[in-house]
């Protein structure tokens, strides 16, 4: 916090802050004598009608009395990494939209809308890095209506807690209704470390999803619109170990430069706790490694406990959070011109 040279915890942050990291100190109870404080970190996302507003890293909103501030400053726009390789934001969702495309997608300015039918919010929902040339009601209005022509919900995914995030198109989406209903965590960790965990099990690599792997895949009756998605990237790779009626594990994994990407790494729930997830990424990881990448990426959420232990011993850290939004339903129903 801020002291002045008095020894004063001093508010150094004002209105024209919104949009920075600020680090802000407030009572629990304004008004209330001797009792405590609390602090928040995170981006300033408005500061309006005496409410402070700030978008915290998991892309939490927390709402402030002016009156209750004590102290804050602006910090450093993104903590320096500590492990793990450095990328932008931008650079990783970029290369995670390379690694999971539509079958149908078209620009706005700098966002891209994106359909598959409804296969995972991810392929069916607007990338806005950028400006979409457009004031932001008018360009929310044309992707309600994009969505609509296709029979799907409206859905913005957007990113908290790094640099060049999002928080500010959360705020305004928020304010306008739109529900935030997913939020997952991005990490990040190197290659190498993955692949030097290859152990004995045999795990088999293809370039193609065959019937034996989808009967393992979570998500059931894949029809061809998810098959177009799944083989989608620049160079796609699927690991299964076999199993008696269905593979014990599967995994799918894209190389795009230096990164590689993991996903759909699924265990037969009898089969967990053998090592069987780590194997199949390390498989993956080894071929990754031989067509020159470096750098691993992979998706996680918030409350799979197993998963992120499970990451987070191989090395891998959290980058960002990312969110999808839905609009609000309209009263008429989606527009369809």
């Amino acid at each position: 916090m801020e002291i002045s040279a008095a020894g004063r915890l001093e508010v150094r942050i004002t209105a024209a802050d919104v949009g920075k990291r600020v680090s802000v100190r407030r009572l629990i109870e304004p008004g209330v004598t001797g009792g405590g404080f609390t602090d928040t970190i995170g981006v300033l996302t408005s500061w309006d009608n005496g409410v402070v507003l700030i978008t915290r890293k998991d892309g939490e909103s927390v709402p402030i009395p002016e009156s209750a501030l004590v102290a804050g400053k602006v910090v450093p726009s993104a903590p320096a990494r500590r492990r793990g390789p450095a990328a932008s934001y931008e650079e990783l969702a970029r290369v995670a939209s390379r690694a999971w495309r539509p079958v149908e997608s078209e620009r706005l300015g700098d966002w891209e809308l994106r359909a598959a039918a409804g296969f995972t919010r991810r392929a069916n929902s607007v990338l806005p890095l950028g400006d979409p040339g457009l004031p932001l009601d008018d360009a929310l209005t044309a992707v309600r209506r994009w969505y609509g022509a296709r029979g799907l919900p409206a859905y913005v995914q957007t990113a908290t807690g790094a640099e060049g995030t999002q928080e500010l198109l959360c705020a305004e989406l928020e304010r306008r209704g739109w529900v935030r209903e997913v939020t997952a965590e991005v990490w990040t960790g190197a290659l190498a470390p993955v692949a030097d965990r290859a152990g004995g099990t045999g795990v088999a690599l293809s370039r193609r999803a065959d019937e034996a792997w989808l009967a393992r895949y979570q998500r059931k009756g894949v029809s061809d619109v998810a098959l177009r998605v799944l083989h989608s990237g620049p160079s796609v790779w699927f690991a299964t170990v076999p199993g008696a009626d269905a593979p014990a594990a599967i995994g799918r994994c894209v190389v795009d430069g230096r990164w590689a990407s993991f996903a759909a790494v699924e265990v037969d729930p009898a089969r967990r706790r053998q090592g069987l997830a780590t194997a199949v990424m390390a498989a993956l990881a080894g071929r990754a490694l031989e067509e020159g990448a470096s750098a691993a990426w992979l998706q996680v959420e918030e409350d799979n406990a197993g998963a992120r232990t499970l990451y987070a011993g191989m090395g891998f850290a959290a980058h960002h959070a990312y969110h999808h939004y839905r609009a609000p339903e309209e009263p008429d129903g989606p527009e369809r011109d």
